[in-house]
């Protein structure tokens, strides 16, 4: 699958699809979030047809809910399905347990540390460890529990790489090309810099989907990636 994941962020179904078409000869998936989502559940989703769905729902409940969460999705056939590695190690296991349980299960993918949240976000909900040491504690309790990948931001997957090696997939949001604004994104990167330091896959959003030719930066991303 190409490196490349971008985001579609909008609840607009129309907008989706108009950027699913023109990005799909250059992107190994789309990421559906929960605003699309939301918005138009399985039949938004089943217009997206003809491209890998990274189905970033961010699941976090007990671990009977996510489990049947995650059977609910499965029908769907995403290439990949988050849960939030914070739910704990049972969560995490019941998900894949519930994912495993059909012949081509998405991959599940815990996040770990919203690449949103900085180090005073961190300490805000009441965590006194490091980004990095947070990171690192939820990665390694969630692959020990069956997790396919992680998702980090970049500035992580060094150690992350060092820790755990090169078998565990991580994809990585927070990726901003040069000059292009950061948004609400706190730990970046740029796309070359990202996959040089270790990233399977790469999410770029608004850098693509806002751009006046979504199409072309897409593929100079893809490019630049090799």
């Amino acid at each position: 699958m190409k490196r490349l994941i971008t985001a579609l962020d909008t609840s607009d179904l129309r907008q989706a699809k108009a950027w699913a078409k023109a990005l799909a000869p250059h992107v190994g998936a789309l990421k559906l979030g929960l605003e699309f989502f939301l918005a138009h559940g399985r039949d938004g989703y089943a217009a997206m047809d003809g491209v890998p769905i990274f189905l970033d729902l961010k699941l976090h409940d007990i671990p009977n809910t996510v489990a049947g969460a995650v059977r609910s999705i499965l029908p769907l056939q995403p290439a990949m399905l988050t849960v939030h590695a914070s739910g704990g190690p049972d969560m995490v296991a019941a998900a894949k347990d519930a994912a495993s349980r059909v012949p081509n299960p998405p991959l599940i993918l815990a996040v770990t540390v919203l690449t949103s949240l900085n180090q005073a976000g961190l300490q805000a909900i009441g965590l006194k460890r490091s980004v990095e040491e947070q990171v690192t504690l939820l990665a390694e309790m969630a692959i020990s529990r069956g997790a396919d990948g992680l998702v980090c931001s970049p500035l992580e997957v060094p150690v992350l790489r060092k820790t755990l090696g090169r078998s565990v997939k991580l994809v990585v949001p927070g990726i901003r090309p040069p000059g292009a604004d950061r948004g609400d994104q706190a730990r970046t990167m740029t796309p070359w810099e990202a996959v040089q330091a270790g990233a399977d896959w790469i999410v770029v959003g608004r850098p693509i989907t806002a751009s006046a030719d979504p199409a072309a930066a897409a593929s100079a991303i893809a490019m630049e990636i090799g």
